[in-house]
């Protein structure tokens, strides 16, 4: 088992995904009246987003989950990670709204994703702020490091020949 596989939130997105997987297929086989066809197309793609995102979740937490990944990565999965948590909170308002009966499965999904917000919030506090290369774009540098700050590493002379010798 790889180490990113015994993290519990990852063991949280994957009992996630599976529920999601529970919900989609309970949702396909249920029979909702639709008064207007577009609704019949919007559900359709609740479901599908549904699906992609509880995909997403415990692909990114494994992607991040590198000991020698640089902050700004991880902090970037993170962030996709917490759209994709969010966003099946959305689907599955949208598909009760939509008519679907059996809100209790819809309820445990809510409280499983507020579950898993506390284990990803503590999973986030691990992240090394020191294993950092400057995020140009100045969304995901550690505190105190801004998108204009001089690199430390623009210092160190390079000299070509140091590194490829007389060729």
């Amino acid at each position: 088992m790889k180490q990113w596989q015994k993290l519990p939130v990852f063991q949280k997105a994957m009992e996630i995904q599976k529920l999601v997987d529970y919900i989609v297929k309970s949702v396909e086989k249920t029979d909702i009246d639709f008064e207007q066809e577009i609704q019949v197309e919007m559900i359709e793609n609740n479901l599908d987003y549904m699906r992609k995102n509880s995909l997403i979740i415990p692909a990114k937490i494994a992607g991040a989950s590198g000991k020698d990944m640089l902050y700004d990565i991880k902090m970037e999965n993170a962030a996709i990670i917490r759209k994709a948590a969010r966003d099946l909170i959305t689907d599955a308002s949208a598909i009760e709204m939509h008519g679907f009966k059996d809100t209790e499965y819809l309820d445990l999904l809510r409280t499983e994703i507020d579950a898993f917000r506390i284990l990803f919030a503590e999973w986030v506090k691990t992240f090394d702020q020191w294993n950092y290369i400057i995020d140009r774009w100045g969304l995901f540098n550690p505190p105190g490091i801004n998108y204009d700050d001089k690199d430390p590493d623009d210092d160190i002379p390079y000299n070509p020949d140091d590194t490829f010798g007389n060729l």
